[in-house]
């Protein structure tokens, strides 16, 4: 049984941001949600974020989260302080109290799993986590003896000369038996060159303390600043990077590529150079993504190809070519084998199997039938400065270049519209619609020259 704590109260001064620190992006999630996320196979009793800067905008920014729980710290005194916070939320409680820390985001599922086995396995009254580091500066140092019991930890600013030469660094991610914690929290006292109330003080109060080494110190880095986030984002696509070419995924020049954690991927996709994947992207086996393109929230299915193209909250079916530098977006569905050239725009859109809207086009708030050939230039004119409206265009229509179809409209199948009409009825199935201008030609006509146009009368 164990209640997860995360520390969420600080401002985060070094960010320069408005923004709370647990609330920054990385890679697709807040810093706060990945610590969430971290502790699901855990199955905890409780989820509690103890929070202080911006307390409401946390609360409201974590609000989709079920079942999480907050705990505020007026006062940003201090770890130990942060803790304190607890007692009365979890007075009668007789289990394990896990306390990580929100700006910590690329912790493992695997290594919190394994910290806490260890504590529950040697009935500890505490367990650390701990890393071994070359360049150990700007951590708080953990003391043990042979056989990993802490004997003291040191912070970083009040070690001496000899201490900081020691190593093993304190993670800052702890497990405590909560029965032996809460009877030493209200004892701590804030004598340090800090004058906060830390947590390692509650951990040296109480016996018997574990040291657990992680294997990747890389999970450890916490988030101070812009640089720490995007040092935190370069690993955590490495990770998801690594995880998917060895799954059957191609990346020519993975390091121009990003890909978000909630990306799903099967083998035989290729992914061009320059390309970036996001959300809750779905992509099936041998499409080829790229290069030069941004795909978020969409699915593409079987054998789909897309160059240097923008597709946003979009569905794709198998066997369509997307692109050069065409943008979908706003819940656009296209069925199968549909080809979208160079400079289309599509926008809630959806068209029929093997429809062709090959270049400069834009049709918004459109339906087709299946087979359709939409020619260069045409657009639909959905929006009459109030409302948005809707075309609909038949099975096996199709139109001339320069037309602008004039919402709401619908084309009737095998409808044609000649080139440069502009469509404001309704086209009956199998008919020809032409709507121009017609055509002057003046004969032996030139432009006067303006030393030849008479001043005007004053």
């Amino acid at each position: 049984m164990v209640v997860v704590a995360i520390l969420a109260a600080g401002r985060g001064t070094r960010m320069k941001s408005h923004l709370p620190k647990v609330l920054h992006s990385l890679g697709g999630k807040s810093l706060l949600e990945r610590v969430i996320d971290s502790v699901e196979p855990l199955s905890p009793l409780r989820r509690i974020a103890i929070v202080g800067y911006k307390a409401e905008e946390v609360k409201i920014a974590m609000k989709p989260i079920p079942d999480l729980e907050f705990v505020e710290q007026t006062q940003q005194l201090g770890t130990g302080h942060a803790i304190q916070q607890l007692l009365p939320h979890l007075e009668g409680y007789d289990g394990d109290l896990l306390v990580l820390n929100g700006d910590v985001p690329l912790l493992c599922s695997e290594t919190i799993e394994n910290l806490l086995e260890t504590h529950q396995k040697y009935q500890n009254a505490a367990t650390i986590l701990t890393a071994q580091f070359s360049n150990p500066k700007g951590y708080g140092r953990v003391f043990c003896n042979s056989l990993n019991i802490v004997e003291k930890i040191v912070e970083d600013k009040d070690c001496t000369s000899d201490e900081k030469k020691n190593c093993r660094v304190n993670a800052g991610i702890y497990c405590f038996r909560w029965r032996d914690l809460a009877r030493v929290l209200p004892h701590l006292e804030a004598n340090n060159a800090q004058k906060e109330y830390y947590i390692t003080d509650a951990v040296t109060k109480v016996a018997p303390v574990m040291a657990v080494d992680i294997e990747d110190s890389q999970e450890i880095l916490g988030i101070n600043n812009r640089l720490q986030l995007a040092n935190a984002y370069e690993i955590l696509q490495r990770r998801v990077k690594e995880k998917w070419m060895a799954a059957g995924v191609t990346m020519i020049n993975p390091g121009s590529v990003t890909i978000d954690e909630t990306v799903e991927l099967e083998s035989d996709v290729i992914i061009e150079p320059q390309t970036h994947l996001r959300g809750s992207t779905k992509i099936e086996a041998g499409c080829r993504i790229g290069p030069g393109s941004l795909i978020e929230n969409s699915k593409l299915g079987k054998n789909v190809t897309v160059q240097y193209s923008v597709i946003t909250d979009s569905s794709i079916q198998g066997g369509t070519r997307i692109g050069p530098y065409a943008h979908l977006r706003n819940h656009v569905e296209v069925a199968a084998e549909c080809r979208i050239g160079n400079f289309v725009e599509l926008k809630k859109t959806t068209l029929g199997e093997k429809t062709n809207v090959a270049h400069l086009s834009y049709l918004g708030d459109t339906s087709t039938g299946s087979q359709v050939n939409i020619g260069a230039g045409t657009i639909t004119a959905n929006y009459d400065g109030v409302n948005k409206h809707r075309t609909i265009i038949g099975e096996r229509a199709g139109t001339g270049s320069n037309s602008v179809l004039v919402a709401p409209v619908s084309i009737g199948n095998n409808a044609y519209i000649a080139a440069g009409s502009t469509i404001t009825k309704d086209v009956p199935d199998s008919s020809l619609a032409i709507a121009r201008s017609r055509q002057i030609v003046k004969t032996d006509w030139k432009m006067k020259n303006k030393a030849e146009t008479p001043e005007p009368q004053k």
